[in-house]
């Protein structure tokens, strides 16, 4: 029996290819040589890469068998994900391979920068000694901000606690017990930033969190604080950042990601290389030599349960392995109405619901509950949410998750639906289906009211009184955009006119969260929401 063919692009560690084991054929090739990439990739069932070789869509075409693409690494910038999904390749990287190493940098960088060792270290290398002149500060009893409190934050927050300061959290989705139990305190990002002698960063990038730190938060902070962001470029505004440090209006910062890498490139990223006040690593986050080696012991883990045909948690675009037939085309649409969901919410339930009506609840549905937990996640935390950390970034953020399954289904034939329950009582709640013969993806109920609309990559829910003459007016505003209405749908509560109704737009194209809101005063909306889905 011919051995599957196991493509190594990158230099890998010993741990990683004894992980791979002799069941496959090993080959190498330099993946930054195009030529003899795309040559080597033809007969391979898997390649395994870091972050030097580009795997798009022309890899693709010239691989005969390949079935998984591995990255060694958590960031998955040099793998194009749709590509591969199009041509039936499962792509698989390893999530929690640095938490621990960008923990600590962050820590590092937050000692850095109260102490001023860069300087200090520049400063003795061209042989001075200002002493006098670099005069830090203790972290003792000093109050840390910690913006972002998933795993990162979290791990941030256990080694920054025995030196005895005082923690605070800011993050929609976690739980105010779970935070005290690591000694914080939740609080509104405008508190913290009023209170804090220290912000770390640890969010992931979205549309919602770039620039989540800028002029107007460094203007209600302390003249004391350090500032340091760890986590994604962009989440802290650098020409707000340069215009506070320059002018003194707070003390320090350390950055170790930027919004162009390297800074240099960046007219205003450019700018902050010239500041004494600041800490500069390059992107260091992963770069520790236990990062590596686990990255890479991971997806070979995960190589071999793929090329075996088993469920490979790490996946990130397809849950692969031992799923019921009947149950996989239901995996997409899960994932899609947790995004949903997350938007509509806008925080972290207490309670999370994935239930599961019709014919499939007689099957093994455990990997919808995976796939709706993964959606949920995947614009709240900075690392790729997988099959196998969905439910730990839940238990983290003291989410109870419950699986209800019936086989009654009143509406259709199948119906997934996500329901939670949030810190307030309020209970949200999406639903949807797979329609025709083609598995189209359709919207059913959000909060209550039935629909039966095309769950799109594009979205606008806008909830207002019903009354006449508002179709034309939020037509007319998106119509100015140049965006077109795809389809809609408008759900009333209740028959009688004047009651609050819900309408959803499929847009051939995203819009911003400033149009719909400006959308939203036009009719009077109680709600305007602008929500874009992937998968």
């Amino acid at each position: 029996m011919t051995r599957p063919v196991v493509l190594i692009a990158e230099e890998l560690s010993p741990a990683t290819l004894e992980v791979l084991g002799s069941d496959v054929e090993i080959q190498t090739v330099d993946g930054t040589d195009r030529p003899s990439l795309l040559s080597a990739v033809k007969d391979a069932d898997a390649i395994l890469v870091r972050s030097a070789t580009q795997v798009d869509a022309e890899v693709f075409a010239a691989a005969d068998h390949l079935k998984v693409v591995a990255r060694a690494g958590v960031g998955l910038d040099n793998v194009d994900v749709p590509a591969a999904t199009a041509a039936g390749v499962m792509v698989i990287n390893a999530p929690t391979s640095n938490i621990v190493s960008a923990a600590e940098l962050a820590i590092t960088l937050i000692l850095a920068s109260l102490r001023n060792l860069g300087r200090a270290d520049a400063s003795v290398k061209a042989g001075k000694w200002e002493r006098k002149q670099l005069t830090g500060v203790e972290l003792l009893e000093k109050t840390v901000g910690i913006v972002g409190f998933g795993r990162i934050g979290q791990l941030v927050a256990e080694r920054l606690r025995p030196f005895g300061v005082n923690l605070l959290a800011y993050d929609p989705y976690i739980n105010h017990a779970r935070a005290a139990d690591l000694g914080a305190r939740v609080v509104e990002l405008d508190e913290l930033m009023r209170t804090a002698d220290v912000v770390t960063v640890h969010m992931p990038r979205t549309p919602e969190t770039v620039g989540l730190i800028g002029a107007e938060q460094f203007a209600i902070a302390k003249p004391n604080l350090h500032v340091v962001n760890a986590a994604r470029g962009g989440l802290i505004d650098e020409e707000a950042l340069f215009d506070a440090l320059s002018t003194g209006r707070i003390a320090g910062a350390g950055l170790d990601v930027y919004s162009s890498e390297p800074p240099a490139k960046s007219e205003t990223a450019a700018k902050l290389l010239d500041l004494p006040n600041i800490t500069l690593t390059p992107h260091l986050g992963a770069s520790t030599a236990e990062a590596q080696e686990k990255a890479g012991v991971a997806v070979a883990r995960s190589v071999r349960l793929a090329l075996a045909g088993e469920l490979v948690p790490d996946a990130v675009n397809v849950a692969g392995g031992a799923i019921d037939d009947l149950v996989r085309p239901g995996i997409a649409l899960a994932d899609r109405l947790g995004q949903l969901f997350t938007a509509i919410a806008a925080e972290g339930p207490e309670l999370l619901e994935v239930v599961v009506r019709g014919e499939i609840a007689t099957r093994d549905v455990t990997a919808l509950k995976l796939s709706a937990l993964r959606g949920v996640f995947r614009q709240v935390v900075t690392e790729q949410v997988s099959y196998v950390n969905a439910p730990v970034l839940a238990e983290e953020r003291g989410i109870r998750v419950d699986l209800v399954t019936s086989e009654d289904s009143e509406r259709f034939r199948n119906v997934v639906q996500i329901r939670g329950t949030l810190r307030d009582g309020r209970v949200v709640s999406v639903s949807g289906t797979l329609s025709g013969t083609e598995q189209s993806q359709k919207l059913t109920e959000v909060d209550g009211l039935d629909l039966d609309v095309q769950l799109s990559d594009h979205l606008l829910l806008i909830t207002y009184q019903d009354r006449p003459g508002l179709v034309g007016a939020y037509g007319a505003l998106l119509g100015d955009a140049d965006v077109n209405i795809a389809g809609m749908q408008v759900s009333r509560r209740g028959e009688e006119r004047g009651g609050e109704v819900l309408v959803v737009l499929n847009l051939d194209q995203g819009v911003d969260q400033d149009l719909a809101d400006r959308i939203g005063e036009a009719v009077g909306a109680s709600a305007s929401l602008a929500v874009d889905i992937t998968y």
